[in-house]
């Protein structure tokens, strides 16, 4: 807990509000990455919502007593993603994309009647403009991912996965640029291991590249290449872990040029992001928000001439 708050109070000294960013020495503003703002140019703001490890709740948590009752769902979601988008900032509205790392399906009878369509039709309905791949988004076979993934109106953004001589060739992409008001934005997905985790006839010929390598060579390509102001990676890793499986604090300490890692699979429910330097020295943000739908994250960006000067993030509950 005390590691958590210590992070938190990290994250606000660092890339808190305005404000904040107002108070600190330009000496600590440039050993942070960032630049000093200056009220007289106009802010670019964009906010970054996401989810991961939905696992088909599509129903709030029945009112039973139990810790999480009544949370979550998708209509409650729904509203709170739409009156965050619309909310304005100076007279205009708010720029939001929405990712999902991974996990949409299995958890509850939805997925074991219907194998993941009502998941994929309500994530078009919320407008996620992307998502990655998890390890039980398999569990209907790599078929029924060809058949519920060509259903949705956002791409499945996944680098580290090749699905050559499999039905999923093609059908996914390594990384997304979206462009919000002059803002390059590069975002790439990456997958756990799939041996041991999946069975091997549901993933089948896929193959499992380091994530590592791939994430250090897709970030530098966002950058340097498809200039990209902030750089987000969509997870399926894992936060940490005891043992050296590569997680997210593995991906930032051992990589360069990625600004914020968006996490799953170990349901992990983090009240604020939490930072861990990479190989430059610079802090790399991981966010998580447990499973099921019962938080949203939410990262409020401010730019100026295609640097981060602020940043704020904080977890929504959902009920």
């Amino acid at each position: 807990m005390d590691a958590l708050a210590s992070n938190r109070r990290q994250f606000l000294k660092l890339l808190g509000t305005a404000a904040v960013i107002g108070s600190v020495s330009p000496d600590s503003l440039a050993r942070s990455g960032l630049a000093m703002a200056n009220p007289a140019l106009k802010s670019n703001m964009l906010t970054i919502l996401h989810t991961n490890d939905v696992h088909s709740r599509l129903d709030p948590f029945p009112m039973d007593g139990s810790r999480n009752a009544g949370k979550g769902g998708v209509a409650r979601r729904a509203t709170l993603i739409h009156k965050i988008r619309q909310e304005q900032v100076d007279g205009n509205p708010r720029h939001v994309l929405l990712f999902d790392a991974g996990d949409i399906f299995q958890g509850t009878p939805y997925f074991n009647l219907y194998k993941g369509e009502p998941e994929i039709l309500a994530m078009n309905r919320l407008g996620y403009d992307a998502g990655t791949i998890g390890n039980h988004d398999f569990d209907g076979g790599i078929d029924n991912m060809v058949t519920q993934f060509g259903k949705a109106s956002f791409p499945l953004i996944i680098a580290n996965y090749d699905f050559k001589n499999t039905v999923m060739d093609g059908r996914t992409m390594p990384y997304k640029v979206f462009d919000k008001d002059g803002i390059r934005i590069g975002v790439f997905g990456l997958g756990i291991k799939p041996e041991g985790l999946i069975p091997r006839d549901a993933y089948k010929e896929t193959k499992y590249l380091d994530p590592i390598e791939i994430g250090n060579d897709t970030a530098a390509k966002l950058r340097n290449e498809k200039k990209c102001d902030y750089v987000i990676c969509l997870s399926h890793l894992g936060f940490k872990y005891n043992e050296p499986t590569v997680s997210d604090n593995v991906l930032a300490a051992k990589t360069k040029n990625i600004d914020l890692i968006i996490g799953g699979h170990t349901h992990t429910f983090l009240d604020a992001p939490v930072a861990v330097n990479n190989l430059d020295g610079q802090p790399v943000w991981i966010n998580q928000v447990g499973f099921a739908g019962i938080n949203l994250g939410r990262i409020d960006l401010a730019f100026e001439r295609g640097k981060a000067v602020s940043s704020a993030g904080k977890v929504l509950e959902v009920k």
